[in-house]
């Protein structure tokens, strides 16, 4: 029978399970001893009371401890080894869970740091990923074996992963030689390789996400293989992500080919329910834009009553937002959608220390400017803070960025009822 396998050997659980069912004996044998006090004289009942009082003790005890010492050891073997003990995993889970509907949409590094300090505060989160990357190791899948570009979903499954770190360094793990393989990522040829045996993307992503254990969902924007293509102030136009910045000209306009791609129906899902929407952080032509430009995406937003917050980047892109301030940014959004696709912006009012101002002029590149009271004026409200991290490179910083977000969003509960229009 099932039921005897709990007494196997090696399982390192029979002697709590003895210890359990010994301390229910003492505490029956207890209270039957404490019911016999009436049926005994008088100097005899003190000493019944007594010894049924001793066994009653130690019956809880024991079955107090074999209970805690059954349930630490069956839990030993299913808690990440972080988690030192049974309850702090429970109180994290529940936690996580009561945390708000969260959907962020963008692509690329940007994204990837935000979700990793969000994962902290909920794990209803849900990732809309973009898929119109056409460079390096998803670029060639893309070209070589028709596929759709894993790398900005892969970056995404990995920061909100609560696998093993040593899951997630291997799905980021580039190959640096061998023929056809030098410069792939794991991750890339695992969601690839899982897509062409399952014949799904969608499902491929799946179990990608229970293989790195995440805290919520990663969705592409839609399924179809679309092409970004931009026209420039000057009248030309560039076809492919990778290569619109290298035209080094001022963009006018995005637009998706085919310019009716469907989106994913778990996109549209997330942002019905969503509570709180966020844009980016990310390149704001290749990795923000290309979502929105699905139309009922767009208007899934728009019509959203969420709180919905465009993050601003802390620098310019070369050859994308050269000279952009914070209120071109949302403006180019805005161009490209509605009014209404966001209630406000994420400003980061820290400086940026000389050396790397320095080394990012260099590159073509430079602080975005703070026009706050521009975009003020335009009925948008304005969140400041701190919120960088600049040991190599000018980044936003992941845990002080959903720090703030989170702190906005719990002091600010009238939000949560919705908003009809921007403020």
């Amino acid at each position: 029978m099932k039921l005897f396998k709990w007494l196997s050997p090696g399982l390192r659980i029979k002697r709590y399970i003895f210890q359990f069912i010994g301390g229910i004996i003492l505490l029956i044998m207890g209270i039957m001893l404490c019911s016999m006090k009436e049926q005994v004289d008088p100097q005899a009942a003190k000493l019944v009371v007594y010894s049924g009082s001793i066994f009653i003790i130690m019956g809880v005890y024991f079955v107090f401890r074999g209970v805690r010492r059954m349930f630490k050891s069956l839990a030993s073997l299913f808690l990440p080894q972080k988690e030192k003990t049974l309850v702090d995993f429970i109180y994290r889970k529940r936690k996580l869970a009561s945390g708000p509907k969260i959907v962020t949409v963008g692509g690329g590094t940007g994204l990837s740091t935000l979700l990793r300090g969000l994962k902290e505060y909920s794990s209803n989160i849900t990732a809309v990923v973009t898929v119109a990357d056409s460079g390096g190791s998803s670029g060639r899948l893309r070209t070589e074996l028709d596929a759709l570009p894993p790398g900005d979903i892969r970056s995404c499954l990995v920061a909100l992963a609560d696998a093993e770190p040593l899951m997630g360094k291997l799905f980021q793990y580039r190959f640096k030689q061998g023929t056809g393989l030098a410069g792939h990522n794991f991750g890339n040829l695992f969601i690839t390789a899982l897509s062409k045996v399952t014949g799904d993307f969608e499902k491929a992503i799946k179990e990608s996400s229970k293989v790195l254990a995440i805290r919520g969902e990663v969705v592409p924007s839609t399924l179809e293989k679309v092409t970004l293509v931009a026209e420039y102030q000057d009248g030309t136009s560039t076809s492919g992500e990778a290569d619109i910045p290298k035209q080094k000209k001022a963009i006018k306009r995005l637009s998706l080919d085919p310019t009716d791609a469907s989106p994913t129906d778990e996109a549209i899902n997330a942002i019905i329910h969503a509570d709180l929407i966020i844009l980016g952080p990310g390149s704001l032509y290749t990795s923000v834009i290309p979502n929105l430009l699905i139309k009922e995406i767009r208007k899934a937003i728009i019509d959203s009553p969420a709180v919905k917050i465009y993050i601003c980047n802390v620098m310019t892109e070369a050859g994308e937002t050269d000279g952009y301030s914070a209120y071109d940014h949302l403006e180019a959004i805005i161009r490209h959608t509605d009014p209404r696709i966001t209630n406000g912006c994420l400003i980061n009012t820290a400086e940026v220390p000389s050396e790397l101002l320095a080394k990012y002029k260099t590159e073509g590149a430079g602080p975005v400017k703070l026009d706050i009271d521009k975009i003020k004026e335009k009925g948008y409200m304005v969140i400041k803070d701190e919120i960088i991290s600049t040991a190599d490179f000018v980044r936003h910083d992941s845990e002080k960025l959903a720090r703030v977000l989170m702190n906005f969003w719990n002091r600010n509960k009238k939000l949560r009822r919705g908003f009809k229009k921007h403020l």
